[in-house]
């Protein structure tokens, strides 16, 4: 498994309510997604940063993604280019299933 994480800069700060707002009218979209495990949105405290955090089943997956559409798209909804880093992930623990996930 991988972990991406995506972080872009806001062009002004925004509020919680706003950025979830704003993250509902896009996750619609991931629903279903070949590869994607779970992503989790988020908001820097200060408002300036926002990004997701993806689990995903391979880097691959992730990769189909994370294309110059999908950064262009980014670009355009909150006016700076993504930054991803990729981790690793051979072990998940999930207390809502209460299971452990590693890669077999």
């Amino acid at each position: 498994m991988i972990t991406a994480i995506v972080e872009f800069k806001l062009p002004q700060a925004i509020t919680t309510p706003q950025a979830k707002e704003i993250f509902l009218s896009t996750a619609p979209k991931y629903l279903g997604m070949p590869g994607l495990i779970r992503k989790y949105y988020f908001l820097t405290p200060d408002g300036t940063a926002a990004g997701g955090v993806y689990l995903w089943q391979s880097r691959e997956d992730a990769e189909r993604l994370y294309t110059g559409e999908w950064k262009a798209f980014v670009r355009g909804k909150y006016g700076s280019d993504p930054v991803v880093k990729y981790l690793e992930t051979p072990v998940v623990v999930d207390n809502i299933s209460n299971e452990i996930i590693s890669n077999s």
